[in-house]
C-alpha cells in the first residue's frame, strides 16, 4: 500500500492539533508515514483527491447481524464486511445470531477465520447461555481465549434472574463482559410495535416501555449486588435513561446503546403497517427520541449502533404481526446520524468505544496503524435501494433524507474506495 490522501480535513474532535486542519496524508506499508499540509506525490504512490474528502479514525460498530452459519442467504460474512466498508466500518461487533449460535471457543475461532482478510476487523460475540436457550452459561472463558469479547443471548432476555447473577460472578474471574437484552417477556406478551395512542388506534398489540425498563431495574439491581461489567444493548426509552443516569451515578459499571433508527424515527411511521418499520426494540415516541438524543450527547448513553440485520425477503412480506423483526442499517449510518448531530457529534459517536470491548483504539498520528474512514459529510440524497450493497433489502430507511456520503476505509493495509 501507498496511498496519498490529497487536501483531506481532518475530523479528531480529540487531538485539537489536527482537529479541522486540511493536510496531505501519506500512507505506506499500512502506517500513517507524513500528516503535512503539502506533500508531493512519493514514487509509486496513488492519490486519492476526491470533492470534498474528509478522514476520521475508522469508524466502530457495536451491534452487527449477518448469517453466516446458518442464514447464508441473508448475509455472509465475505459480503457482510464489504458492506461495512463501503459504509465506513473498520470494527464491527457481531452478533451471534447465526444457526448454530457461536457457544464455544471453536465457534469464535472459526467467525474469526472467516474474516481473517478483510479490511474489516471483525470482532465476535459469544452466546451467554448454551444455544443461547437461558438454561445453562456457555463456555465464556474458552469463548475469551480465542477472541470473543463479549457475551450476549442476541435479541433474547436472560429470563432467569440467577442465572444473570452467576454470569456477572463468574465473568469477573476474567473480565468478561456480560450483555443483557432489556425485555421482560411477561410484560410484553404478544406485542410487537410501541404501546400507545398510535397502537391502540390502529389495533396493533403493544409493547409497553415498562417492559424495557423493569427488566433494566432488574439487571441494575443485580449488578449493584454481584459487580461485574454489564452491557444493556439498544435501549429506546426515556425511563431506561433515567434508570442508566441513576446507576452510573451510583458507580455501576454498566454501558448502554441505541439504535440510530430509535434516535431518528418514531412509532409515526407505523400508519402505513410497514413492515419495513417492525423492529426490536420497537419505534417509540419523539419524547422518547428526545430523551435518547439528550442521553447520547451526554454521555448517560455510551454507543450509538446500527443494529444491523438482514432479514429474508419473506419475512417481511406477510402480515404485520406475523413479519420479523429487523433491518439493516450498515449503509445509512452516516447519512442518518449527521442529519441529526452536528458533524463532530456524529464522528466522536461512530468512533468512541472500542475499550470497552478490549479492543485498542486506533491514534492519528504519524507512524501509527492506518485505521481511517474517508467520507464527504455534506452531500445530501435520499436513501434509495441503489445505496444498498446488503444481500437483504429490508431498510426502514428507504426514501428518508440522508446527509453525507462515504468513500471508504483504509485498514489493515488495504484501501477500500468507493470514489
Amino acid at each position: 500500500m501507498n496511498i496519498l490522501l490529497k487536501s483531506a480535513k481532518i475530523i479528531a474532535p480529540s487531538n485539537v492539533a489536527i482537529h479541522k486542519k486540511k493536510r496531505d496524508i501519506h500512507i505506506k506499508n499500512g502506517k500513517i508515514e507524513k500528516i503535512s499540509a503539502s506533500i508531493e506525490l512519493p514514487n509509486g504512490a496513488k492519490e486519492i483527491k476526491v470533492n470534498n474528502l474528509h478522514v476520521s479514525l475508522g469508524w466502530f460498530d457495536t451491534s452487527v447481524s449477518f448469517g453466516e452459519p446458518g442464514f447464508e442467504e441473508r448475509e455472509t460474512i465475505f459480503n457482510g464486511l464489504k458492506v461495512a466498508a463501503k459504509s465506513g466500518f473498520t470494527d464491527i461487533l457481531l452478533n451471534p445470531n447465526t444457526n448454530p449460535v457461536p457457544d464455544s471457543g471453536s465457534d469464535i475461532v472459526f467467525l474469526k477465520d472467516r474474516a481473517s482478510s478483510s479490511t474489516v476487523n471483525l470482532h465476535p460475540l459469544g452466546a451467554l447461555t448454551i444455544a443461547s436457550k437461558s438454561e445453562a452459561l456457555a463456555e465464556l472463558y474458552d469463548m475469551q481465549t480465542m477472541g470473543a469479547v463479549g457475551y450476549y443471548d442476541y435479541k433474547t432476555p436472560v429470563s432467569d434472574s440467577n442465572l444473570l447473577k452467576i454470569s456477572l460472578l463468574y465473568a469477573q474471574n476474567f473480565g468478561g463482559l456480560v450483555f443483557s437484552y432489556p425485555e421482560d417477556t411477561s410484560i410484553k406478551g404478544n406485542g410487537t410495535v410501541n404501546e400507545g395512542e398510535i397502537s391502540t388506534r390502529l389495533g396493533l398489540k403493544g409493547i409497553p416501555a415498562l417492559s424495557e425498563e423493569l427488566q433494566i431495574a432488574r439487571d441494575l439491581n443485580i449488578l449493584a449486588y454481584t459487580g461485574g461489567k454489564l452491557h444493556i444493548p439498544t435501549i429506546s426509552t426515556l425511563g431506561s435513561v433515567k434508570l442508566i443516569a441513576e446507576a452510573k451515578k451510583k458507580g455501576l459499571d454498566v454501558t448502554a446503546s441505541v439504535a440510530i433508527h430509535n434516535l431518528y424515527l418514531t412509532d409515526s411511521e407505523l400508519e402505513s403497517f410497514d413492515t419495513r418499520f417492525k423492529v426490536k426494540p420497537p419505534l417509540r415516541t419523539s419524547k422518547d427520541n428526545k430523551a435518547l438524543l439528550k442521553g447520547l450527547l451526554n454521555g448517560t448513553v455510551d454507543y450509538v449502533t446500527t443494529d444491523h440485520r438482514p432479514i429474508d425477503i419473506e419475512e417481511k412480506r406477510v402480515e404485520f404481526d406475523n413479519a420479523s423483526y429487523g433491518t439493516i442499517g450498515l449503509e445509512s449510518a452516516f447519512g442518518a446520524l449527521n442529519k441529526i448531530l452536528e458533524l463532530d457529534k456524529t464522528i466522536t459517536s461512530l468512533t468512541k468505544g472500542r475499550e470497552r470491548f478490549g479492543i485498542a483504539n486506533p491514534t492519528f498520528e504519524e507512524g501509527a496503524l492506518a485505521n481511517l474512514t474517508l467520507f464527504n459529510p455534506d452531500e445530501e440524497y435520499s436513501f434509495q435501494e441503489e445505496n444498498i450493497f446488503s444481500k437483504s433489502k429490508n431498510t426502514i430507511f428507504l426514501n428518508q433524507k440522508m446527509k453525507g456520503k462515504v468513500y471508504g476505509i483504509i485498514n489493515n493495509g488495504k484501501l477500500d474506495f468507493n470514489g
